[in-house]
């Protein structure tokens, strides 16, 4: 007999957000093999600054080469049993590039920082810290698709949508985050907590100093966690700067409170330095019981040693991390413009946005229905027709229908100007098809309209005629 999580469909597998990526495999854009493919415009990947990466390891050749600074062989210290604690010298670079990542403005305590395979791993861990199967979860719409997979699967957590509205750019507001309560109670759940993505994922923006304000004041007056996921922290690429849920604290004079231990942050590398392949997640707590339950779990997702001493090397360069940051966020910038001014060239606009490796954009003018199944009905067009890959927003949990999460960074520049020849064909395909439809109703209008005039209007035209010929 197998285990029922053999059968279970939760896994959330089956939404249109991962079954682009499956179209996407099934027909992959290649310049040269497949020009005519899907482009890969669904993933979150940051891959516009490898050449930096790369450059400090030619420049760098021992640490990859596991030898250390005499040129010695390190080899198999790094092959042998790893505590679950992880490497000093990785634990110590991370949190001092964290705190670099936020101006200096907060500094971080190993003790209180938990690494983990990934930001996938970080919030399913704390899931099983902070919630018994069944409670619940609060978090903003539209969010990540993949937190429905990461949060739920294995926890038996439930998420409750805050329902967030375009009328304000989906900020989280007081009245929003106490209906989400009052519906959790409806629905017999107990919330255990608010998660929300600062930067967000889908929307690109940094949470406002009067949001993260908004969380701190609801889960002190609700006695409730709060997960502050802040993977997207190194892209912010213009203002408002980035704010980290740890400055709140600090400024308000929480740090060492109830409140300050029931905030939890996620924190990977696999988006401002471009890594997802290498697996660094990590949980910062200022929870001594939650830091204890999360190092033990994270025994059965451990990042390798030879990745930390790799990373720990390349971390505690800080002449690298300083110049990398500036220009990795100049090339996001650049590009996120191209991506902005491109659509508006095709009438297609895009939520104002300061970060993240995506833009929040709107097609509400180009659906058929204003309904999710105008939705999906514009998005299997974009993706078979168009051969493009984008999230719809119901994937995100939107509540309104016809917006896209389109990705920008994980191409080359001449990918990105292809994919919108393509759109810009499809919209002046879809302008075209519009006015010769409402030609043909303005004509069959016309033909409904002539055929239910009296004979005697006829009759009077046609002597009319006669008349006006007769006085020529």
């Amino acid at each position: 007999m197998l285990s029922s999580k053999v059968t279970c469909n939760s896994h959330g597998q089956d939404s249109s957000y991962f079954l682009g990526w499956e179209e996407y495999e099934k027909n992959p854009y290649d310049e040269v093999k497949n020009p005519n493919g899907i482009i890969q415009m669904g993933l979150a990947e940051n891959q516009l600054s490898f050449d930096l990466l790369e450059s400090w390891l030619e420049n760098n050749p021992q640490p990859a080469a596991f030898k250390d600074h005499n040129n010695q062989s390190i080899f198999k210290e790094l092959a042998l049993f790893q505590d679950y604690h992880g490497l000093p010298a990785f634990k110590n670079a991370l949190v001092k590039f964290m705190s670099e990542i936020r101006g200096n403005t907060v500094s971080f305590d190993t003790n209180n920082l938990v690494l983990t395979a990934g930001a996938t791993s970080a919030n399913e861990t704390l899931m099983f810290c902070l919630a018994n199967p069944g409670d619940a979860f609060l978090i903003p719409t539209p969010y990540y698709p993949g937190f429905d997979r990461d949060l739920k699967w294995r926890t038996g957590a439930e998420i409750v949508p805050i329902h967030c509205s375009s009328l304000n750019g989906f900020r989280i507001t007081k009245s929003a985050l106490e209906e989400a309560y009052k519906q959790a109670e409806k629905q017999n759940l107990k919330v255990k907590g608010v998660l929300v993505t600062n930067p967000s994922n889908p929307l690109g923006t940094s949470l406002s100093l009067h949001e993260l304000d908004l969380l701190v004041n609801f889960i002190s007056s609700k006695n409730i966690h709060l997960i502050s996921d802040e993977i997207y922290s190194g892209t912010v690429f213009s203002y408002p700067c980035f704010t980290s849920i740890m400055e709140v604290l600090k400024n308000r004079n929480l740090m060492n409170t109830e409140i300050a231990k029931r905030v939890h942050i996620v924190y990977s590398l696999s988006k401002d330095l471009g890594l997802p392949g290498f697996r660094i997640g990590a949980i910062y707590s200022n929870d001594e019981l939650v830091v204890s339950a999360a190092t033990k779990m994270s025994s059965f997702g451990l990042i390798s040693s030879q990745t930390q001493h790799l990373l720990s090397e390349i971390l505690s360069d800080k002449k690298f991390t300083k110049s990398y940051l500036l220009e990795n966020r100049r090339r996001l910038k650049e590009r996120h413009e191209m991506l902005v001014k491109g659509l508006q060239k095709t009438g297609i606009r895009c939520l104002q946005s300061n970060a993240g490796l995506f833009c929040w954009v709107d097609m509400r003018h180009l659906l058929s229905s204003n309904t999710f199944e105008g939705e999906m009905e514009l998005w299997k067009k974009i993706v078979y027709e168009v051969g493009l890959n984008i999230s719809p927003g119901s994937s995100c949990h939107c509540s309104e229908p016809g917006w896209f999460r389109v990705c920008f960074a994980n191409m080359s520049e001449e990918t990105l100007i292809l994919a919108m020849q393509r759109v810009q064909s499809f919209v002046d395909c879809m302008a075209k098809k519009s006015m010769q439809s409402r030609h043909q109703q303005l004509l069959q209008r016309n033909s409904r309209r002539s055929k239910s005039l009296p004979k005697w209007v006829f009759e009077l035209s046609f002597n009319q005629r006669e008349i006006t010929a007769d006085e020529r």
